[in-house]
């Protein structure tokens, strides 16, 4: 994939160090952060449908936030680890070029993508809670960050209308960060504008998707549907 895309988008790669394999590298390993919190509070919460265990979950003294974050706790620990291997090989293996420049903006950027992208998942995982099925919110936002992203290509390769549509998604800027701070040896303050982006999409976003949860969890209650599938 390199050798074929490299020569294409050669003028975009300039300012992340020129090198197409560093550059898709960096964008395959974290857009794993991408799918985990997509799927993995969803996905938690159909098979404990799927199993009849939702309801015997929901009825001990735990909270919300508790169960949120257990249902999700391994499946992230698993996909840093992934990341670290693929990033590993591909600089030992693959010699992929590798630019350090801040690494406390690039532990930020991480701790942010995952937090922004576990909240579009809780969200999901709402709508299966209310519906038992799977959501559009999963295919919308998967299929969008994948597109115009920046896992695969510069964004800046994209027409200037489709770039406007990517600069509203996090991967988006989790990627430029991350690739400034570990790609580009950008400093901390070279960074903070998509730090910023995150924390801000964070903050407004994880707290109204716990809350939705919580309405879905008793509106199914309520139902009397939490072991419906």
């Amino acid at each position: 994939m390199s050798k074929v895309f490299r020569g294409a988008i050669a003028p975009y790669l300039r300012g992340y160090g020129g090198d197409y394999f560093s550059f898709v590298l960096i964008g395959i390993a974290f857009s794993g952060y991408l799918r985990v919190g997509l799927t993995s509070f969803s996905g938690s919460i159909r098979e404990a449908q799927m199993r009849g265990t939702l309801e015997a979950l929901l009825a001990t003294p735990t909270s919300i936030s508790l169960i949120i974050f257990a249902s999700s706790l391994w499946p992230f620990i698993w996909t840093t680890f992934n990341v670290l291997v693929y990033i590993t090989f591909g600089v030992l293996v693959f010699k992929a070029t590798l630019n350090l420049g801040s690494l406390l903006g690039a532990f930020l950027i991480l701790v942010l993508t995952v937090v922004a992208h576990s909240a579009i998942g809780i969200l999901s995982a709402s709508f299966v809670v209310v519906f038992k099925r799977g959501n559009p919110i999963d295919w919308l936002i998967g299929i969008g960050s994948t597109l115009l992203g920046g896992i695969y290509y510069p964004v800046e390769a994209l027409p200037s209308w489709l770039r406007g549509v990517a600069s509203l998604l996090p991967i988006t800027h989790s990627l430029k960060g991350m690739r400034g701070a570990i790609l580009q040896g950008l400093s901390l303050s070279e960074v903070l504008g998509d730090i910023f982006f995150l924390l801000v999409f964070s903050m407004v976003l994880l707290p109204l998707a716990v809350f939705v949860f919580g309405k879905a969890l008793n509106k199914a209650k309520r139902d009397g549907s939490l072991t419906h599938y």
